[in-house]
Protein backbone atom coordinates (compact mmCIF):
# COMPACT_ATOMS: atom_id res chain seq x y z
CA UNK A 1 0.00 0.00 0.00
CA UNK A 2 3.14 2.10 -0.68
CA UNK A 3 4.23 2.41 2.93
CA UNK A 4 1.95 5.36 3.94
CA UNK A 5 1.08 5.16 7.79
CA UNK A 6 -1.60 7.95 7.24
CA UNK A 7 -5.15 6.94 8.64
CA UNK A 8 -8.63 8.50 7.63
CA UNK A 9 -10.45 9.90 10.63
CA UNK A 10 -13.33 8.01 11.48
CA UNK A 11 -15.49 10.65 10.49
CA UNK A 12 -15.15 10.28 7.35
CA UNK A 13 -14.97 6.95 7.29
CA UNK A 14 -18.81 7.29 8.20
CA UNK A 15 -19.23 9.95 5.12
CA UNK A 16 -18.48 6.58 2.81
CA UNK A 17 -21.64 4.76 1.90
CA UNK A 18 -19.79 1.16 2.47
CA UNK A 19 -19.24 2.03 6.03
CA UNK A 20 -21.76 4.31 6.72
CA UNK A 21 -23.88 1.44 8.59
CA UNK A 22 -21.57 0.41 11.00
CA UNK A 23 -21.35 0.16 15.01
CA UNK A 24 -18.46 2.26 16.54
CA UNK A 25 -16.12 -0.99 17.17
CA UNK A 26 -16.61 -2.21 13.76
CA UNK A 27 -15.86 1.38 12.23
CA UNK A 28 -12.78 1.12 14.63
CA UNK A 29 -11.35 -2.13 13.27
CA UNK A 30 -11.43 -0.76 9.60
CA UNK A 31 -9.84 2.49 10.80
CA UNK A 32 -7.45 0.53 12.56
CA UNK A 33 -6.72 -1.64 9.34
CA UNK A 34 -7.35 1.00 6.83
CA UNK A 35 -4.39 3.47 5.37
CA UNK A 36 -4.75 6.66 3.15
CA UNK A 37 -2.93 6.51 -0.28
CA UNK A 38 -1.81 9.09 -3.23
CA UNK A 39 -1.13 8.34 -6.49
CA UNK A 40 -0.12 10.61 -9.27
CA UNK A 41 -2.06 10.68 -12.37
CA UNK A 42 -0.93 7.96 -14.82
CA UNK A 43 0.05 5.25 -11.88
CA UNK A 44 -1.76 1.92 -11.99
CA UNK A 45 -3.63 1.09 -8.84
CA UNK A 46 -3.82 -2.36 -9.52
CA UNK A 47 -3.26 -4.34 -12.55
CA UNK A 48 -5.71 -7.28 -14.18
CA UNK A 49 -4.42 -10.92 -12.82
CA UNK A 50 -1.95 -9.76 -10.12
CA UNK A 51 -2.57 -11.16 -6.93
CA UNK A 52 -5.89 -9.43 -5.28
CA UNK A 53 -4.08 -8.45 -1.78
CA UNK A 54 -5.64 -5.40 -1.51
CA UNK A 55 -8.93 -3.15 -1.14
CA UNK A 56 -9.17 0.06 -2.69
CA UNK A 57 -11.72 3.06 -1.88
CA UNK A 58 -11.61 6.15 -3.96
CA UNK A 59 -11.81 9.76 -1.98
CA UNK A 60 -10.68 11.97 -4.19
CA UNK A 61 -10.05 11.83 -8.25
CA UNK A 62 -10.91 10.01 -11.38
CA UNK A 63 -10.15 6.72 -11.95
CA UNK A 64 -10.93 4.05 -14.99
CA UNK A 65 -11.08 0.49 -14.50
CA UNK A 66 -8.99 -1.42 -17.55
CA UNK A 67 -9.75 -4.61 -18.81
CA UNK A 68 -7.00 -6.19 -21.37
CA UNK A 69 -8.31 -7.49 -24.48
CA UNK A 70 -5.78 -9.47 -26.96
CA UNK A 71 -2.73 -7.60 -24.69
CA UNK A 72 -3.77 -4.08 -24.81
CA UNK A 73 -5.12 -2.37 -22.26
CA UNK A 74 -8.48 -1.06 -23.14
CA UNK A 75 -10.57 1.38 -20.57
CA UNK A 76 -13.85 -0.34 -19.83
CA UNK A 77 -15.24 2.54 -17.94
CA UNK A 78 -13.83 6.08 -15.44
CA UNK A 79 -15.47 7.91 -12.36
CA UNK A 80 -15.13 10.27 -9.95
CA UNK A 81 -17.61 9.07 -7.63
CA UNK A 82 -16.20 9.31 -4.15
CA UNK A 83 -17.24 6.11 -2.31
CA UNK A 84 -16.25 3.97 -5.51
CA UNK A 85 -14.66 0.79 -4.45
CA UNK A 86 -12.43 -2.13 -6.55
CA UNK A 87 -9.68 -4.50 -6.08
CA UNK A 88 -10.14 -7.34 -3.53
CA UNK A 89 -13.73 -7.58 -4.08
CA UNK A 90 -14.38 -11.16 -3.19
CA UNK A 91 -12.08 -11.94 -0.33
CA UNK A 92 -14.48 -13.18 1.60
CA UNK A 93 -15.72 -16.22 -0.49
CA UNK A 94 -14.28 -19.00 0.69
CA UNK A 95 -11.91 -20.09 -1.78
CA UNK A 96 -8.85 -22.65 -1.72
CA UNK A 97 -7.31 -20.75 -4.64
CA UNK A 98 -4.99 -17.63 -4.26
CA UNK A 99 -7.70 -14.40 -5.92
CA UNK A 100 -6.35 -12.31 -9.10
CA UNK A 101 -7.64 -9.23 -9.56
CA UNK A 102 -10.73 -9.23 -12.48
CA UNK A 103 -9.46 -6.22 -13.70
CA UNK A 104 -7.30 -3.11 -13.73
CA UNK A 105 -7.50 0.32 -12.43
CA UNK A 106 -5.52 3.79 -12.74
CA UNK A 107 -5.39 7.06 -11.94
CA UNK A 108 -6.22 9.11 -14.38
CA UNK A 109 -6.05 12.38 -12.47
CA UNK A 110 -4.39 12.81 -8.79
CA UNK A 111 -5.76 10.27 -6.45
CA UNK A 112 -6.69 9.69 -3.08
CA UNK A 113 -7.67 6.39 -1.70
CA UNK A 114 -8.82 4.37 1.16
CA UNK A 115 -6.93 0.77 1.56
CA UNK A 116 -7.59 -2.36 3.35
CA UNK A 117 -5.90 -5.63 3.02
CA UNK A 118 -7.76 -8.24 1.34
CA UNK A 119 -7.32 -10.07 4.32
CA UNK A 120 -9.21 -7.57 6.39
CA UNK A 121 -12.38 -6.90 4.44
CA UNK A 122 -12.33 -11.18 4.57
CA UNK A 123 -12.07 -11.68 8.43
CA UNK A 124 -14.75 -8.35 9.03
CA UNK A 125 -16.80 -9.72 6.97
CA UNK A 126 -17.06 -13.33 8.09
CA UNK A 127 -17.40 -12.12 11.48
CA UNK A 128 -19.60 -9.65 11.06
CA UNK A 129 -21.84 -11.12 9.44
CA UNK A 130 -21.94 -14.71 8.96
CA UNK A 131 -25.52 -15.47 7.64
CA UNK A 132 -25.81 -13.10 4.57
CA UNK A 133 -21.76 -14.67 4.14
CA UNK A 134 -23.49 -17.83 4.08
CA UNK A 135 -25.86 -16.99 1.93
CA UNK A 136 -23.19 -15.82 -0.58
CA UNK A 137 -20.99 -18.75 -0.38
CA UNK A 138 -24.14 -20.88 -1.25
CA UNK A 139 -25.57 -18.39 -4.18
CA UNK A 140 -21.57 -18.08 -5.69
CA UNK A 141 -20.75 -22.28 -4.99
CA UNK A 142 -24.24 -23.01 -6.38
CA UNK A 143 -23.87 -21.24 -9.27
CA UNK A 144 -20.31 -22.12 -10.15
CA UNK A 145 -21.52 -26.03 -10.10
CA UNK A 146 -25.09 -25.39 -11.27
CA UNK A 147 -22.77 -23.53 -14.24
CA UNK A 148 -20.58 -26.90 -14.63
CA UNK A 149 -22.92 -29.61 -14.64
CA UNK A 150 -24.82 -27.29 -17.32
CA UNK A 151 -21.61 -26.22 -19.09
CA UNK A 152 -21.28 -30.28 -19.49
CA UNK A 153 -24.40 -31.46 -20.79
CA UNK A 154 -24.38 -29.26 -22.97
CA UNK A 155 -21.15 -30.12 -24.26
CA UNK A 156 -22.24 -33.91 -23.71
CA UNK A 157 -25.72 -33.00 -25.76
CA UNK A 158 -23.14 -31.44 -28.50
CA UNK A 159 -21.29 -34.33 -28.90
CA UNK A 160 -24.22 -36.34 -28.87
CA UNK A 161 -25.82 -34.39 -31.41
CA UNK A 162 -23.00 -34.55 -33.78
CA UNK A 163 -21.94 -37.70 -33.41
CA UNK A 164 -25.61 -38.99 -34.47
CA UNK A 165 -24.83 -36.85 -37.68
CA UNK A 166 -21.32 -38.42 -38.11
CA UNK A 167 -22.93 -42.35 -37.46
CA UNK A 168 -25.31 -41.13 -40.46
CA UNK A 169 -22.56 -39.82 -42.45
CA UNK A 170 -20.26 -42.85 -41.58
CA UNK A 171 -23.12 -45.21 -42.11
CA UNK A 172 -23.99 -44.08 -46.32
CA UNK A 173 -20.34 -44.91 -47.45
CA UNK A 174 -20.56 -48.21 -45.74
CA UNK A 175 -24.16 -48.86 -46.77
CA UNK A 176 -22.28 -48.16 -50.41
CA UNK A 177 -18.68 -50.12 -50.10
CA UNK A 178 -21.73 -52.97 -49.08
CA UNK A 179 -23.52 -52.44 -52.23
CA UNK A 180 -20.88 -52.41 -54.36
CA UNK A 181 -18.94 -55.14 -52.94
CA UNK A 182 -21.71 -57.19 -53.03
CA UNK A 183 -22.50 -56.73 -56.35
CA UNK A 184 -19.14 -56.75 -57.64
CA UNK A 185 -18.82 -60.65 -56.04
CA UNK A 186 -21.52 -60.90 -58.90
CA UNK A 187 -19.77 -59.86 -61.75
CA UNK A 188 -16.31 -61.69 -61.15
CA UNK A 189 -18.20 -64.72 -61.27
CA UNK A 190 -19.90 -63.63 -63.85
CA UNK A 191 -17.09 -62.46 -66.03
CA UNK A 192 -15.28 -66.09 -64.97
CA UNK A 193 -18.04 -67.80 -66.69
CA UNK A 194 -17.25 -65.32 -69.73
CA UNK A 195 -13.96 -65.90 -70.06
CA UNK A 196 -14.47 -69.78 -70.15
CA UNK A 197 -16.97 -69.43 -72.48
CA UNK A 198 -14.78 -67.52 -74.86
CA UNK A 199 -11.65 -69.20 -74.33
CA UNK A 200 -13.20 -72.63 -74.57
CA UNK A 201 -10.67 -73.19 -77.64
CA UNK A 202 -12.96 -71.11 -80.16
CA UNK A 203 -10.33 -68.12 -79.87
CA UNK A 204 -6.43 -68.97 -80.58
CA UNK A 205 -3.99 -67.59 -79.04
CA UNK A 206 -3.45 -64.23 -80.92
CA UNK A 207 -7.14 -62.93 -80.59
CA UNK A 208 -7.55 -64.22 -76.90
CA UNK A 209 -4.00 -61.71 -75.99
CA UNK A 210 -5.93 -58.76 -78.14
CA UNK A 211 -8.84 -59.74 -76.16
CA UNK A 212 -7.21 -59.36 -73.01
CA UNK A 213 -5.64 -56.33 -74.34
CA UNK A 214 -8.82 -54.73 -74.70
CA UNK A 215 -9.18 -55.44 -71.41
CA UNK A 216 -7.03 -53.79 -69.69
CA UNK A 217 -7.35 -50.43 -72.00
CA UNK A 218 -11.24 -50.86 -70.49
CA UNK A 219 -10.08 -50.61 -67.63
CA UNK A 220 -7.63 -47.79 -67.96
CA UNK A 221 -10.85 -46.13 -70.03
CA UNK A 222 -13.00 -46.27 -66.91
CA UNK A 223 -10.78 -45.15 -64.41
CA UNK A 224 -10.07 -41.90 -66.45
CA UNK A 225 -13.76 -41.33 -68.19
CA UNK A 226 -14.97 -38.31 -68.36
CA UNK A 227 -17.80 -36.85 -66.42
CA UNK A 228 -20.92 -36.49 -69.45
CA UNK A 229 -24.11 -33.95 -68.42
CA UNK A 230 -27.64 -35.98 -68.40
CA UNK A 231 -28.10 -34.91 -71.91
CA UNK A 232 -25.03 -36.44 -73.24
CA UNK A 233 -25.43 -39.16 -71.36
CA UNK A 234 -28.68 -40.13 -72.58
CA UNK A 235 -27.48 -39.60 -75.87
CA UNK A 236 -24.18 -41.93 -75.73
CA UNK A 237 -26.17 -44.55 -74.09
CA UNK A 238 -28.74 -44.38 -77.32
CA UNK A 239 -25.66 -44.70 -79.50
CA UNK A 240 -24.09 -47.58 -77.95
CA UNK A 241 -27.96 -49.26 -77.56
CA UNK A 242 -28.35 -49.22 -81.67
CA UNK A 243 -24.86 -50.46 -82.11
CA UNK A 244 -25.53 -53.56 -79.85
CA UNK A 245 -28.63 -54.12 -81.29
CA UNK A 246 -27.55 -54.04 -84.94
CA UNK A 247 -24.73 -56.89 -83.92
CA UNK A 248 -27.61 -58.65 -82.02
CA UNK A 249 -26.19 -58.62 -78.61
CA UNK A 250 -29.28 -59.28 -76.85
CA UNK A 251 -30.26 -56.68 -73.75
CA UNK A 252 -27.80 -53.58 -75.31
CA UNK A 253 -30.19 -51.17 -73.26
CA UNK A 254 -29.48 -52.92 -70.02
CA UNK A 255 -25.33 -52.71 -70.74
CA UNK A 256 -25.53 -49.30 -72.62
CA UNK A 257 -25.42 -47.73 -69.24
CA UNK A 258 -22.10 -49.23 -68.04
CA UNK A 259 -20.27 -49.72 -70.79
CA UNK A 260 -21.15 -45.12 -71.35
CA UNK A 261 -20.13 -44.98 -67.15
CA UNK A 262 -17.24 -46.62 -68.35
CA UNK A 263 -15.89 -44.06 -71.18
CA UNK A 264 -16.55 -46.60 -73.62
CA UNK A 265 -18.01 -45.60 -77.38
CA UNK A 266 -18.72 -47.03 -80.53
CA UNK A 267 -15.01 -47.23 -82.15
CA UNK A 268 -13.92 -49.04 -79.30
CA UNK A 269 -16.66 -51.80 -79.62
CA UNK A 270 -15.45 -51.94 -83.12
CA UNK A 271 -12.30 -53.09 -81.98
CA UNK A 272 -14.07 -56.30 -80.38
CA UNK A 273 -15.58 -57.19 -83.14
CA UNK A 274 -12.66 -57.09 -85.17
CA UNK A 275 -10.57 -59.03 -82.64
CA UNK A 276 -13.08 -61.74 -81.95
CA UNK A 277 -15.67 -63.76 -84.45
CA UNK A 278 -19.05 -62.62 -84.83
CA UNK A 279 -20.35 -65.77 -82.79
CA UNK A 280 -18.01 -64.80 -79.54
CA UNK A 281 -18.91 -61.00 -80.29
CA UNK A 282 -21.59 -61.04 -77.70
CA UNK A 283 -20.05 -62.93 -74.93
CA UNK A 284 -17.15 -60.92 -75.25
CA UNK A 285 -18.72 -57.76 -74.99
CA UNK A 286 -20.47 -58.96 -71.66
CA UNK A 287 -17.16 -60.47 -70.45
CA UNK A 288 -15.88 -56.92 -71.25
CA UNK A 289 -18.93 -55.14 -69.54
CA UNK A 290 -18.15 -57.22 -66.13
CA UNK A 291 -14.60 -55.61 -66.86
CA UNK A 292 -15.87 -52.26 -66.98
CA UNK A 293 -18.76 -52.64 -64.27
CA UNK A 294 -16.01 -54.27 -61.62
CA UNK A 295 -13.67 -51.27 -62.14
CA UNK A 296 -16.42 -48.90 -61.96
CA UNK A 297 -17.87 -50.58 -58.39
CA UNK A 298 -14.12 -50.71 -57.00
CA UNK A 299 -13.81 -47.08 -57.64
CA UNK A 300 -17.62 -46.77 -55.76
CA UNK A 301 -15.41 -49.16 -52.82
CA UNK A 302 -12.32 -46.74 -52.98
CA UNK A 303 -14.65 -43.45 -52.78
CA UNK A 304 -16.54 -45.01 -49.85
CA UNK A 305 -13.61 -45.74 -47.92
CA UNK A 306 -11.83 -42.41 -48.41
CA UNK A 307 -15.42 -40.72 -47.45
CA UNK A 308 -15.09 -43.08 -44.18
CA UNK A 309 -11.63 -42.27 -43.58
CA UNK A 310 -11.85 -38.30 -44.11
CA UNK A 311 -14.93 -38.18 -41.38
CA UNK A 312 -12.77 -40.31 -39.14
CA UNK A 313 -10.23 -38.48 -39.45
CA UNK A 314 -12.12 -35.00 -38.77
CA UNK A 315 -13.76 -36.71 -35.91
CA UNK A 316 -10.15 -37.43 -34.48
CA UNK A 317 -9.31 -33.82 -35.39
CA UNK A 318 -12.29 -32.50 -33.84
CA UNK A 319 -11.95 -34.29 -30.66
CA UNK A 320 -8.20 -34.05 -30.07
CA UNK A 321 -8.30 -37.33 -28.14
CA UNK A 322 -4.80 -38.79 -29.42
CA UNK A 323 -3.21 -35.15 -29.52
CA UNK A 324 -1.67 -33.02 -26.77
CA UNK A 325 -4.06 -30.06 -25.09
CA UNK A 326 -1.79 -27.75 -26.35
CA UNK A 327 -0.51 -27.95 -29.19
CA UNK A 328 0.78 -25.40 -32.30
CA UNK A 329 -2.33 -26.01 -35.11
CA UNK A 330 -3.43 -24.58 -38.46
CA UNK A 331 -7.17 -23.25 -37.75
CA UNK A 332 -8.21 -24.13 -40.95
CA UNK A 333 -7.87 -27.72 -40.01
CA UNK A 334 -10.03 -27.28 -36.73
CA UNK A 335 -12.56 -25.16 -38.59
CA UNK A 336 -12.98 -28.11 -41.53
CA UNK A 337 -13.15 -31.08 -38.77
CA UNK A 338 -16.09 -29.25 -36.98
CA UNK A 339 -17.86 -28.01 -40.22
CA UNK A 340 -17.49 -31.99 -40.92
CA UNK A 341 -19.21 -33.25 -37.79
CA UNK A 342 -22.06 -30.56 -39.08
CA UNK A 343 -22.60 -32.33 -42.65
CA UNK A 344 -25.45 -34.30 -41.36
CA UNK A 345 -26.67 -31.00 -39.56
CA UNK A 346 -26.72 -28.68 -43.13
CA UNK A 347 -30.24 -28.50 -44.53
CA UNK A 348 -30.33 -28.57 -48.23
CA UNK A 349 -31.09 -24.72 -48.22
CA UNK A 350 -27.84 -23.93 -46.10
CA UNK A 351 -24.31 -23.35 -48.29
CA UNK A 352 -21.48 -23.23 -46.66
CA UNK A 353 -19.08 -20.34 -47.59
CA UNK A 354 -15.20 -20.71 -46.96
CA UNK A 355 -13.13 -17.78 -47.39
CA UNK A 356 -9.69 -18.93 -45.77
CA UNK A 357 -6.50 -16.68 -45.96
CA UNK A 358 -4.42 -20.12 -46.52
CA UNK A 359 -1.25 -17.65 -45.55
CA UNK A 360 -2.19 -17.27 -41.96
CA UNK A 361 0.82 -19.18 -39.48
CA UNK A 362 0.12 -22.08 -37.35
CA UNK A 363 -0.78 -20.97 -33.60
CA UNK A 364 -0.24 -22.75 -30.17
CA UNK A 365 -3.49 -23.27 -28.79
CA UNK A 366 -5.98 -25.71 -26.80
CA UNK A 367 -7.22 -27.15 -30.13
CA UNK A 368 -9.95 -29.21 -28.45
CA UNK A 369 -11.19 -26.20 -26.62
CA UNK A 370 -11.24 -24.09 -29.72
CA UNK A 371 -13.45 -26.76 -31.34
CA UNK A 372 -15.80 -26.20 -29.01
CA UNK A 373 -16.10 -22.41 -29.89
CA UNK A 374 -16.28 -23.39 -33.32
CA UNK A 375 -18.94 -25.43 -32.65
CA UNK A 376 -21.02 -23.51 -29.98
CA UNK A 377 -20.50 -20.39 -32.91
CA UNK A 378 -21.89 -22.58 -36.04
CA UNK A 379 -24.29 -24.43 -33.75
CA UNK A 380 -26.30 -21.04 -32.94
CA UNK A 381 -25.17 -20.05 -36.76
CA UNK A 382 -27.26 -23.11 -37.90
CA UNK A 383 -29.72 -22.57 -35.66
CA UNK A 384 -30.15 -18.24 -36.39
CA UNK A 385 -30.48 -19.44 -40.39
CA UNK A 386 -32.77 -21.87 -39.83
CA UNK A 387 -34.11 -23.76 -43.58
CA UNK A 388 -32.60 -21.21 -45.90
CA UNK A 389 -29.32 -18.70 -45.89
CA UNK A 390 -25.36 -18.97 -46.32
CA UNK A 391 -22.86 -19.69 -43.38
CA UNK A 392 -19.70 -18.24 -44.20
CA UNK A 393 -16.41 -19.18 -42.38
CA UNK A 394 -13.65 -16.75 -42.53
CA UNK A 395 -10.18 -16.12 -41.71
CA UNK A 396 -7.84 -13.42 -42.07
CA UNK A 397 -4.43 -11.91 -39.95
CA UNK A 398 -5.40 -8.63 -38.01
CA UNK A 399 -1.52 -7.42 -37.13
CA UNK A 400 -0.01 -10.10 -34.49
CA UNK A 401 -3.57 -11.41 -34.36
CA UNK A 402 -5.45 -14.41 -36.21
CA UNK A 403 -9.15 -13.44 -36.82
CA UNK A 404 -11.88 -16.14 -37.38
CA UNK A 405 -15.38 -14.61 -38.33
CA UNK A 406 -18.33 -16.63 -38.34
CA UNK A 407 -21.27 -15.12 -40.34
CA UNK A 408 -24.73 -16.02 -41.08
CA UNK A 409 -27.56 -14.35 -42.74
CA UNK A 410 -30.44 -15.29 -40.01
CA UNK A 411 -32.53 -12.39 -38.44
CA UNK A 412 -29.55 -10.89 -36.30
CA UNK A 413 -29.59 -10.33 -32.72
CA UNK A 414 -31.87 -7.70 -30.91
CA UNK A 415 -30.47 -4.71 -30.07
CA UNK A 416 -31.68 -4.69 -26.40
CA UNK A 417 -29.83 -7.93 -25.59
CA UNK A 418 -26.92 -7.72 -27.48
CA UNK A 419 -24.88 -6.51 -24.33
CA UNK A 420 -26.02 -9.93 -22.76
CA UNK A 421 -25.56 -13.01 -24.68
CA UNK A 422 -22.26 -13.94 -23.49
CA UNK A 423 -23.76 -14.18 -19.67
CA UNK A 424 -24.20 -17.24 -17.97
CA UNK A 425 -27.77 -18.93 -18.88
CA UNK A 426 -28.78 -16.42 -20.90
CA UNK A 427 -30.25 -17.46 -23.86
CA UNK A 428 -32.80 -15.84 -26.73
CA UNK A 429 -33.75 -19.65 -27.67
CA UNK A 430 -37.09 -21.17 -26.39
CA UNK A 431 -36.99 -22.94 -23.51
CA UNK A 432 -35.80 -26.86 -23.82
CA UNK A 433 -33.56 -25.41 -27.18
CA UNK A 434 -30.78 -24.07 -25.11
CA UNK A 435 -28.98 -23.42 -21.80
CA UNK A 436 -27.27 -20.19 -22.09
CA UNK A 437 -23.83 -21.03 -21.15
CA UNK A 438 -22.53 -22.02 -25.09
CA UNK A 439 -21.49 -18.30 -25.62
CA UNK A 440 -20.37 -18.02 -21.85
CA UNK A 441 -17.74 -20.73 -21.97
CA UNK A 442 -16.94 -19.77 -25.51
CA UNK A 443 -15.99 -16.31 -23.96
CA UNK A 444 -14.24 -17.83 -21.16
CA UNK A 445 -11.91 -20.47 -23.42
CA UNK A 446 -11.15 -17.91 -25.80
CA UNK A 447 -10.39 -15.00 -23.39
CA UNK A 448 -9.18 -16.28 -20.58
CA UNK A 449 -7.61 -19.36 -21.40
CA UNK A 450 -6.50 -17.62 -25.02
CA UNK A 451 -5.79 -14.59 -24.14
CA UNK A 452 -7.87 -13.49 -27.19
CA UNK A 453 -11.29 -11.33 -28.08
CA UNK A 454 -14.53 -12.34 -29.40
CA UNK A 455 -16.96 -9.94 -30.27
CA UNK A 456 -20.28 -9.60 -31.97
CA UNK A 457 -21.94 -7.30 -34.81
CA UNK A 458 -25.63 -7.99 -35.84
CA UNK A 459 -28.19 -6.25 -37.78
CA UNK A 460 -30.73 -8.23 -39.67
CA UNK A 461 -29.61 -10.57 -42.08
CA UNK A 462 -26.06 -10.44 -41.11
CA UNK A 463 -24.61 -11.50 -37.74
CA UNK A 464 -20.81 -11.70 -37.24
CA UNK A 465 -19.06 -13.29 -34.45
CA UNK A 466 -15.12 -12.10 -34.22
CA UNK A 467 -12.66 -14.11 -32.49
CA UNK A 468 -9.12 -12.48 -32.51
CA UNK A 469 -6.37 -15.34 -31.47
CA UNK A 470 -3.43 -14.18 -31.07
CA UNK A 471 -0.50 -15.81 -33.05
CA UNK A 472 2.16 -16.02 -29.99
CA UNK A 473 -1.00 -18.33 -28.73
CA UNK A 474 -0.95 -19.27 -24.72
CA UNK A 475 1.58 -20.41 -22.43
CA UNK A 476 0.69 -24.16 -22.08
CA UNK A 477 -0.46 -24.22 -18.36
CA UNK A 478 -0.34 -20.90 -17.43
CA UNK A 479 -4.10 -20.25 -17.42
CA UNK A 480 -5.00 -24.26 -16.66
CA UNK A 481 -7.87 -22.68 -13.79
CA UNK A 482 -9.17 -19.87 -16.03
CA UNK A 483 -11.97 -21.66 -16.88
CA UNK A 484 -12.81 -23.38 -13.18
Amino acid sequence: MGGSDERLAIEELRTLFLFESLDEEKLGYIHEHGRVQRLPAGADIFVEGAEANCFYVLLDGTVSLIRLVQGDRVEITRTDQRGVYGGATQPYLNEQRVQTYLNGMRAITDVTLFTLPAEVISTAMRRWFPMAMHLLDGLFIGMRTTQTVVGERERLLALGSLSAGLTHELNNPAAAAVRASSVLRDRVAGMRHKLAMIADGRLDGERLQRLVELQEAAVKQAASAPTLSPLETSDAEDTLADWLDEHEVTGGWDLAPTLTAGGIDVPWLEQVGTAVRPDDLEPAIRWLTYTVETELLLGEIDDALSRITGLVGAAKQYSQLDRAPHRTVDVHDLLDATLAMFTAKLKPGIQVVKEYDRDLPAIPVYAAELNQVWTNLVDNALYAIGEEGVLTVRTRRDDDSIVVEIVDTGPGIPAEVRSRIFEPFFTTKPIGDGTGLGLDISYRIVVNKHHGDIRVDSEPGRTTFRVCLPISGPEPGAVEAALS
